[in-house]
This record gives C-alpha cells, sequence and structure tokens, in this order.
C-alpha cells in the first residue's frame, strides 16, 4: 500500500491530520485529501514536506 499519513506542522511539532491519505490535490491555497475510508478534509495552506519512504505528509499553515 502506498498511502501515507497527513499531519500539520504547529509551534514545532507534527500534529496528526488525516491518516492513510490515498488523494492529495492541491488548488490555489488549499489541499484536498481523502483517505483509504472515504474521510475528506480540505486543508488551507501548504505542503511543507512530503516523505515517500516514511509514508509522511506534512503540511503547514499560511
Amino acid at each position: 500500500m502506498c498511502e501515507a499519513n497527513a499531519y500539520i506542522y504547529k509551534n514545532g511539532k507534527e500534529e496528526l491530520y488525516l491518516e492513510s491519505v490515498d488523494i492529495m490535490v492541491p488548488e490555489e491555497g488549499q489541499i484536498y485529501l481523502k483517505n483509504l475510508f472515504g474521510e475528506q478534509k480540505v486543508f488551507v495552506g501548504r505542503i511543507k514536506e512530503i516523505s515517500l519512504l516514511k509514508h509522511k505528509i506534512v503540511l503547514e499553515n499560511k
């Protein structure tokens, strides 16, 4: 499986935002995320880092 967990970077720490992310679509300052279980979220901010080996996405507020 190639899904990753999404985290929000806040105050020098990473907080879990959404597990098992399968789809991620950046659009005009927002990032649409959908996981394997059908849960959907829209994050307002940017992608700070993606680690494919660690299956980790780090998001950051604008």
